[in-house]
């Protein structure tokens, strides 16, 4: 007759961890690839307005960024607390828009030139002149293709 053993502690097999280092790269890597980078280092502040037509843009690739606002708090011992311009990563003036338009139409492909929108990043309380000021230099640049930047919401 065969003899019934009592329960034994059941032990659990010990974990291969091996192929743990590999899992790791590969989603480091993964990381790493899909990830881009910021552009530029934002040195105004920009509270954006709020739209109720907002539409999202297909290829963000195919868009240079016109910042609008006040100097961020250390930058304004230096260029005061009235707004101003950035283009990539400096401050500039309106007159500085149009080589702005033709640099980042020589970064760019034949037929991605046409694409090309320019976005305006302007802060809530940035006067409208200012604003106008800046479509005219886009205008005589040739970039007509304006898009304003806006979260959604309702607007008061």
């Amino acid at each position: 007759m065969a003899r019934f053993t009592g329960k034994k502690a059941k032990e659990t097999p010990a974990l291969n961890m091996g192929s743990m280092s590999d899992i790791i790269f590969m989603l480091l890597f993964f990381f790493m690839v899909i990830t881009t980078m910021r552009e530029s280092t934002l040195f105004v502040k920009i509270s954006v307005p709020k739209g109720t037509e907002v539409v999202k843009l297909e290829k963000k690739s195919l868009v240079s960024y016109i910042n609008v606002g006040v100097p961020q708090e250390q930058l304004q011992k230096q260029y005061g607390t009235e707004p101003r311009i950035q283009l990539n990563d400096q401050i500039s003036e309106v007159s500085d828009i149009i080589g702005f338009i033709e640099e980042e139409r020589e970064q760019r492909s034949e037929d991605e030139r046409a694409q090309l929108t320019t976005a305006i990043k302007a802060d809530t309380l940035v006067r409208m002149g200012l604003i106008t000021d800046i479509k005219q230099e886009l205008r005589q640049a040739g970039a007509l293709k304006i898009f304003y930047n806006a979260a959604k919401g309702a607007v008061k």
